[in-house]
């Protein structure tokens, strides 16, 4: 289900970032949810990594699981107050957010929405075209990754979060969202030709 915005332009296939929020792009513990604005505390460095993931040529969509809507710990509008101070928030620090969805039901729903399943990232495609070769996952998750793999998408692990957890017997993980950032391909550069590329060397 789409958050933010309420309407979307069609568009070409566009590499896209797809991000976990919670514990990605703001602080989570396990157990604890964010039901009210007011409880969602930013990463510091998350708008920087944001910055840089969209200055490489990334279209950046924010893709969550908020089951305490089905656990009755908060409502659909206060969920979408959450989600839209994230926006805010880090559009006041220059950093640009292009679509967030999220999944409202609960673990035992069986629904095709909630992360692992690759729901959210059908809608946004439907909703604007991915290119899917170049896309990726990020997320402090084993839900996260797995959604990246059966979405047919690389799966970046941030330490954040629950990702110490979720990094426990398997690949190197990354320090956080800016760490990733940092070792994207810059797809702009890529775009410059060989010409442009030997005049910055």
């Amino acid at each position: 289900m789409r958050a933010w915005p309420v309407n979307i332009r069609k568009g070409p296939a566009v590499p896209t970032a797809f991000l976990d929020r919670d514990g990605t792009l703001n602080r989570d513990r396990a157990g604890a949810y964010v039901t009210r604005p007011s409880q969602l505390k930013i990463y510091a460095s998350a708008p920087a990594a944001l910055r840089i993931i969209s200055g490489k040529g990334y279209r950046i969509v924010v893709i969550t699981n908020q089951s305490g809507i089905a656990r009755g710990y908060m409502t659909m509008a206060g969920s979408g107050a959450i989600n839209l101070k994230l926006v805010r928030e880090l559009r006041r620090e220059g950093a640009a957010v292009d679509a967030v969805y999220f999944c409202p039901h609960g673990p035992d729903e069986k629904c095709a929405c909630r992360k692992p399943e690759p729901g959210l990232i059908k809608e946004a495609v439907k909703d604007r075209p991915a290119d899917m070769a170049r896309s990726f996952v990020v997320g402090d998750k084993q839900c996260d990754l797995l959604l990246a793999k059966r979405a047919g998408l690389k799966s970046f692990l941030v330490l954040t979060g629950q990702g110490k957890a979720a990094a426990a017997g398997r690949a190197p993980a990354y320090k956080n969202l800016l760490a990733v950032a940092r070792a994207l391909p810059d797809l702009r550069a890529d775009k410059a030709g060989p010409a442009a590329k030997r005049k910055k060397t």
